[in-house]
């Protein structure tokens, strides 16, 4: 099982493609804070929700100054499909060979109907903007999941002295 990073420590750094395929790197949003939230497909129904619910609090997140990140295995073309379709406003990143998903301990053993298969566990870091993971959700229950990390990015964004 992967190591999943604590809160206090440095969030691992990354350079992954977008759903345009944009290079996106944690140096780009050094001066933001990040959700960045991981999900095992495009389309689902916990993921679909989970999308459309930051969605609907994207200017909430926005006037906070939150970049919100999701990422799955999926690729560009299903990104831009899952986006199109459910009109997110959130940016979707593909990594396809889990090496995001694994430097933040969300690629895990999973069981399903008495098999054990590695896959997503729907994860969220909440990244400061100097780049430390100050709330993490390692096990995420999608109903009502956007608004707390809404509720704690207020409280933490509350206490933070402006640079």
């Amino acid at each position: 099982m992967s190591n999943i990073p604590q809160v206090g420590q440095p969030a691992p750094d990354f350079s992954t493609p977008d759903q345009n395929g944009n290079s996106v790197t944690l140096d780009d949003l050094s001066s933001q804070w990040v959700v960045l939230y991981f999900y095992p497909k495009d389309d689902t129904p916990g993921c679909t929700t989970e999308a459309k619910d930051f969605t609907e609090l994207y200017q909430d997140f926005s006037e906070l100054g939150a970049k919100i990140l999701g990422v799955s295995p999926d690729l560009g073309k299903s990104h831009c499909k899952f986006i199109s379709k459910h009109n997110l406003l959130i940016t979707l990143l593909s990594d396809s060979e889990h090496i995001l998903t694994e430097a933040y301990g969300a690629w895990r053993l999973k069981k399903f109907m008495g098999k054990e298969y590695m896959g997503v566990a729907r994860s969220t870091f909440l990244i400061s903007p100097d780049k430390i993971i100050v709330y993490a959700w390692p096990n995420v229950k999608t109903k009502g999941h956007a608004l707390a990390v809404l509720t704690k990015l207020r409280e933490l964004a509350a206490t933070q002295s402006p640079k």
